[in-house]
């Protein structure tokens, strides 16, 4: 098994975490459908519902920052790392 670069990982995690927040907050800010009112059996058509939990969605949104901030120390250890390899200071 091949094991990637720190800074590999830590550039997949960011992009990761961009676009999971990209997506939640696309949820977040889709519209609400109008509630529908209560019809009989008879007349309800069946419709694809797509009803977005909001709450859900912003978690995810939290969720993501929190995936970015360890991506971001990631790249900040590898980078702390490589300098110290090479005795430099980045």
């Amino acid at each position: 098994m091949q094991i990637p670069p720190s800074f590999s990982s830590g550039q997949v995690g960011l992009q990761s975490a961009q676009t999971g927040l990209t997506q939640a907050t696309v949820d977040v800010a889709s519209p609400t459908p109008p509630a529908q009112p209560t019809q009989s059996a008879e007349t309800q058509e069946a419709r694809p519902v797509e009803n977005v939990d909001k709450t859900e969605a912003l978690v995810s949104a939290v969720e993501a920052q929190n995936q970015g901030e360890a991506a971001a120390e990631v790249l900040e250890t590898s980078s702390e790392t490589l300098g110290t390899i090479i005795n430099i200071e980045v």
